[in-house]
């Protein structure tokens, strides 16, 4: 008998690219950036910009660090490559090889930048509305002379709670954006929102909206149903079944016992594979059938590679079969929300690993 054991992510490279499609169509006014730093979140960020550049047109792209800039520009020749953590001594080769633009969130940075400027290139200035997080704060921006402020190429801010929509704090910084971009930057074009603000309408979308967890099929705020197609699906290998008597234990620290004679099935994934410990004895894996979807619940520890679910009830699990964990009907918001974690975590951790057989879905040309 032929059996697998390693988990599998499987990427739908089409639903991704539908994704963004519709992400234009929300904000038809507004240049759609792709966000693929971390590797796309761990989808593999060359596979997916060469994607939305071939066939989705896209034409801007944001990285975290250059050396990812660096790593997609041969894909992507003649795109925009912003860098939200900026140039520093460490990636300043990167940005002059591959014509890298900085996203610069200090005054410091601004002078090292000035001290090893690329000709042609225009930094964009990150500025300070309310995240607390990297920007300019309105000191610093009054600080800047009248040629420092008309060598940059766009003027952004963050979110800090895109996610809520009747949140004080979206209207706040929306006010403090522009009031802040007319008075020191009044042609500049500007972005303010990620993929959450894209979604609070044309007053948040400006020149450019900065599309990352949506395009990756998350819904970026629960107040609304997603309108994104799923593109993330984990299975994992059966490897064995067994009877579990009552009275018996499960797993590490023997958290889990059995109320009755129980079935189980151990499930070849762990957190060695992405998955949250804190799934333990509360998490889910699915079992689809032609008529219907069986749950089983995870009992004991999650493991570094396996999880032990109860599938007393459920018809015919054998050896070899591939239980679901993350799906289009049960999505890795789903999952976070039983993990006490959000789907951004789960995403980038699983696509840290190199322990997943990958399979994708490609669009059609």
């Amino acid at each position: 008998m032929s059996i697998l054991t390693r988990p599998i992510l499987e990427i739908n490279l089409k639903n991704l690219l539908e994704n963004y499609r519709l992400l234009q169509k929300i904000a038809p006014q507004a240049k759609a950036a792709a966000v693929v730093k971390d590797d796309a979140y761990g989808l593999g960020a060359c596979r997916v910009a060469k994607l939305l550049y071939d066939q989705g047109d896209c034409r801007c792209f944001f990285t975290a660090h250059g050396i990812e800039g660096e790593q997609i520009r041969p894909l992507v020749p003649d795109a925009d490559i912003f860098v939200l953590q900026g140039i520093g001594k460490d990636s300043a080769d990167s940005f002059y090889r591959a014509g890298l633009i900085p996203v610069i969130s200090s005054p410091e940075m601004l002078r090292f930048w000035q001290k090893n400027k690329i000709e042609g290139i225009k930094p964009a200035i990150n500025i300070e509305t309310g995240l607390n997080r990297l920007g300019f704060r309105e000191n610093e921006l009054e600080q800047l002379s009248r040629e420092e402020k008309q060598n940059f190429s766009l003027v952004m801010s963050h979110l800090a709670c895109g996610d809520e929509k009747g949140h004080f704090m979206n209207e706040h910084q929306l006010n403090n954006f522009n009031q802040l971009r007319q008075k020191y930057f009044p042609k500049l074009p500007a972005s303010l929102s990620a993929s959450d603000g894209t979604f609070l309408g044309r007053d948040f979308q400006f020149d450019m909206v900065r599309l990352g967890a949506a395009l990756y099929g998350i819904n970026t705020a629960p107040y609304r149903e997603s309108q994104m197609k799923n593109v993330v699906t984990i299975k994992a290998p059966v490897l064995q079944t067994a009877l579990m008597p009552k009275g018996d234990f499960a797993g590490y620290s023997a958290t889990y016992r059995a109320s009755s004679d129980r079935r189980i099935a151990i499930i070849s994934i762990g957190y060695g594979d992405g998955i949250p410990r804190s799934l333990s004895n509360v998490g889910k894996v699915f079992f689809p059938r032609k008529e219907k979807l069986h749950e089983a619940r995870i009992i004991g520890r999650v493991s570094m590679d396996n999880v032990i679910c109860d599938i007393t009830g459920i018809p015919g699990i054998k050896t070899g079969e591939e239980a679901f964990l993350a799906a289009g009907f049960y999505t890795l918001d789903d999952m976070a929300r039983d993990a006490g974690t959000i789907s951004y975590e789960i995403l980038s951790r699983v696509g840290m690993t190199q322990r997943y057989i990958r399979r994708e879905i490609m669009p059609v040309n």
